[in-house]
């Protein structure tokens, strides 16, 4: 089996963790499906590219790509948008789908063992729950992140392997869960510090779905970020694994953001 099957193996394995493992912080959660909603909104961070801190251009992949990295190359983008500070919480996808499959339970713990395709339906939903409230305007929806944008966002201007640095050690323990800090049960998001754009969690803790497809194959799903299960080398800015539409763990859940809807082409000319 080749390195990036072997990881995305241990990616997807179920494992069982000790009953008396350090418990984690956990946060109060939202009183209400509004306030759920509303919060969801307010605490997305606006990027808007060419302005500000935000840089039209940046750089993506690495310098000396590992095998599930791609190589460094610099890219434009030039559309703004809101991203979520922190990955999909279970309160607000229960409140929105009625279920919560997630393996490890708490109400502002992120989302798990959701597929692509489960993330993908809860973005149309949440955007129609979204609509009726009039919480954002017609010509917004939710979605995923496409991997340009999340990368973007993760690097938050930085051109190092991780948002914080190229070294490990203690700065990493402070930003990221993974495979030496967890204790196997998710804590609550935003427990450990944030990037330099205030987001939460980009490296470990879950994997995060883009909506790019993976190797060309449609039915393939493109993965980022990390998780608690992984060592350092797959947390990085330019980490990513590819795997099928309809698979899920309790190592990867997602983030959404809030885009204009994209223009209806114009047609051809005849």
């Amino acid at each position: 089996m080749s390195r990036p099957a072997v990881l995305l193996a241990c990616c997807l394995a179920s494992i069982t963790c000790a009953a008396d493992e350090e418990k984690r912080p956990t946060a109060v959660p939202s009183k209400s499906p509004e306030h759920m909603l509303q919060r969801f909104v307010d605490e997305c961070v606006k990027i808007e590219p060419g302005k500000k801190q935000f840089p039209k251009s940046f750089v993506i992949g690495s310098e000396k790509p590992g095998p599930n990295e791609l190589k460094r190359r610099e890219v434009e983008i030039g559309h703004s948008f809101r991203i979520s500070k922190y990955e999909m919480t279970q309160e607000l996808y229960e409140v929105v789908t009625g279920r919560n499959p997630s393996r490890w339970k708490g109400p502002r713990n992120s989302v798990e063992t959701v597929s692509w395709q489960d993330a993908t339906r809860f973005c149309g939903a949440l955007t129609r729950v979204l609509h009726m409230r009039k919480l954002i305007s017609e010509d917004e929806v939710v979605r995923l992140p496409t991997a340009l944008e999340w990368e973007y966002c993760c690097r938050a201007g930085t051109k190092s392997s991780y948002s914080f640095g190229d070294n490990t050690g203690k700065v990493l323990d402070e930003h990221a869960w993974h495979t030496g800090n967890a204790a196997g049960n998710d804590p609550a998001v935003g427990v450990l510090k944030p990037n330099p754009w205030g987001l939460y969690d980009v490296h470990g803790y879950l994997w995060e779905f883009v909506s790019d497809a993976g190797d060309g194959n449609k039915s393939a799903r493109i993965i980022r970020g990390g998780s608690w299960r992984d060592p350092h080398s797959l947390l990085s800015s330019a980490s990513y694994l590819t795997l099928p539409d309809h698979a899920a763990s309790d190592a990867i859940g997602f983030r959404c953001i809030i885009a204009s809807k994209p223009e209806a082409k114009k047609p051809a000319d005849q």
